[in-house]
């Protein structure tokens, strides 16, 4: 790892902790032991260190909630996938991630003070409920949703139950809830499946 990615994966650690404007740059140059010299040789400001740690979170993300995606069998199989992964291997990743959800934290905290950086997280959330009508729609038409079942709701009730189990999780890093949670989504996935008796 190289000093500068060094600097980027204590800073995504601290602002999923501390938010980015509870962080201050005190405090990242504390935690990655650099001068304030050190640090503008690899970044020209704070906003320009924010960038690169929401393009580090989001490269963990992918790795973290996509693993598996292409071996999957069917579209469902996929976003129950999805679920898991992000269940098990990304909320859970207390390494990268100590205080939950980095774009959760990140979103809601910046949303009034800072839109412009508010914006670009909520462009995430955006590509994500993407992937899932794009998935839930292949289902609809591989014939693997039952009829009379529209993807557009679907896709709400999976993306918001996703958001809603992080914001969960972030509050009271309860695995019995998380489990709970994203079980009862998955459940409600796979009912749409099942042909009427």
């Amino acid at each position: 790892m190289t000093r500068k990615e060094e600097i980027v994966f204590n800073s995504l650690k601290l602002f999923s902790l501390k938010g980015y404007l509870n962080t201050s740059l005190d405090d990242i140059l504390h935690n990655s032991q650099i001068s304030k010299g050190g640090f503008y040789n690899y970044f020209k400001s704070k906003e320009d260190l924010f960038h690169a740690v929401l393009g580090k979170a989001r490269k963990i993300w992918q790795e973290k909630n996509l693993a598996g995606w292409d071996r999957a069998a069917t579209p469902i199989d996929r976003i129950i996938l999805l679920l898991k992964n992000y269940r098990d291997r990304y909320l859970q990743d207390s390494v990268n991630f100590p205080g939950g959800c980095i774009f959760i934290t990140l979103s809601v905290e910046l949303d009034d003070l800072r839109p412009h950086l508010a914006g670009e997280i909520d462009e995430g959330f955006k590509r994500l409920k993407a992937r899932i009508r794009r998935t839930i729609a292949e289902a609809k038409k591989a014939g693997q949703i039952r009829r009379g079942n529209s993807a557009e709701a679907i896709t709400e009730m999976v993306f918001s139950a996703m958001i809603g189990a992080s914001v969960r999780y972030g509050i009271d890093k309860s695995s019995v809830t998380l489990n709970r949670t994203i079980g009862a989504i998955i459940r409600y996935l796979q009912s749409l499946t099942r042909k009427r008796k």
